[in-house]
């Protein structure tokens, strides 16, 4: 008796301590962590890590709390690619990712074959939906043919007569950019003079002959397809050379370092972006909450916290995370996020993405 007695202690013991703890669901958000465009991946970071940090505070999903983890892409992609294998590994129900166009393209290829919902906060080339194998990708934010419209019919309108140039990075995203704009800026009558690609991850010293034939060929203005880093180093030897050219750009110029790259040499640079999220009603809370931990919401912050509203509120509809059952949902639904009412298209777009110029002055950015 003694001995069934003990040996029932025990038993309970062993089931107190084995028992699973509270269910969770694991999403994941890739991008670049690491690198020279790591301050995109910490937008996109502090916007999943707030967003799910709201959702759990709430009940999480379906009863279930969210747990987030975080790749970096280094916007390489082959790494991207890698990436997306170990989270298909891994059976996780989102992938808030990738930044890099060239990092998305190759990954949603992977998600597509193994079943798992990619929403990117950023990645704008039209070839991401445009040649997608097929459901389950989307994207919150707009594209480059959007982009380059805007850009190229401001270049027309403002330099007709003038000497332009057009300049990229050879990049999905650069060149995809590039190409947009000097088709919108051919389309309403002005050529460029000048229609080079750079390569990316150099100092500001290899970009001396580059710069010094925009100076032999008196470019009055400058568009770059590419990121803010070498942005920033072929503007600060523009200006270093007495180039006064305006520089214009795309939305990867949305992030304060920036200026730290350029210092002065940045006043007046131009870019386009959708209208500043940051001022939006829908997300004035959500704002007060990362001014409260003294982060700036900048850029794709918003964009990757909508992107994980979206798939909460589809998952939520759909009772299950099963990508199969939450697809119709997504292409179907209007979705109340941080950015505003979201509905998607047939390619994963969303319907009415805008874009506007911003202007740097004294070290910050704001809409034109």
């Amino acid at each position: 008796m003694t001995l069934r007695f003990a040996s029932g202690i025990a038993l309970s013991a062993f089931l107190a301590f084995s028992t699973p703890g509270r269910a969770e669901i694991t999403i994941a958000v890739a991008g670049p962590m690491t690198g020279d465009y790591a301050p995109f991946g910490l937008q996109m970071k502090a916007g999943a890590e707030q967003a799910i940090a709201d959702i759990n505070a709430s009940g999480g999903v379906n009863g279930e709390q969210v747990k987030l983890v975080i790749e970096d892409d280094a916007c390489n992609p082959s790494q991207a690619r890698s990436v997306a294998e170990r989270l298909a590994s891994r059976k996780v129900a989102l992938v808030a990712g990738h930044f890099c166009s060239g990092s998305s393209i190759p990954a949603s290829e992977v998600y597509f074959d193994e079943g798992i919902l990619q929403i990117s906060p950023a990645s704008t080339n039209p070839d991401f939906t445009e040649k997608r194998r097929g459901p389950g990708i989307y994207r919150v934010c707009g594209r480059d043919d959007a982009q380059g419209t805007v850009a190229g019919k401001y270049m027309a309108e403002n330099y007709k007569g003038k000497n332009v140039a057009i300049l990229n990075d050879k990049s999905a995203y650069g060149k995809g950019l590039a190409d947009e704009t000097a088709k919108a800026m051919n389309a309403a009558g002005l050529k460029e003079v000048i229609n080079e690609s750079y390569t990316a991850g150099q100092g500001a010293a290899d970009y001396l002959a580059l710069v010094s034939k925009l100076k032999l060929a008196n470019i009055d203005a400058v568009y770059i397809g590419g990121y803010h880093k070498e942005a920033g180093l072929i503007l600060r030897q523009m200006r270093d050379q007495g180039l006064q050219a305006q520089m214009i750009s795309g939305d990867a110029l949305n992030s304060k370092q920036f200026w730290e790259i350029t210092g002065d040499a940045g006043e007046g640079m131009m870019f386009t972006f959708s209208p500043d999220p940051r001022k939006l009603p829908t997300a004035a809370d959500i704002v007060k909450k990362f001014e409260a931990k003294k982060i700036d919401p900048e850029g794709y912050t918003l964009y990757t916290y909508a992107a994980v509203q979206v798939w909460k509120a589809a998952v939520t509809e759909a009772k299950s995370i099963d990508t199969k059952k939450i697809i119709p949902i997504l292409d179907k639904n209007n979705f109340d996020t941080v950015l505003g009412s979201i509905k998607f298209d047939g390619k994963g777009d969303v319907t009415d993405a805008a874009y506007v110029f911003y202007k740097w002055k004294n070290g910050d950015y704001s809409q034109m």
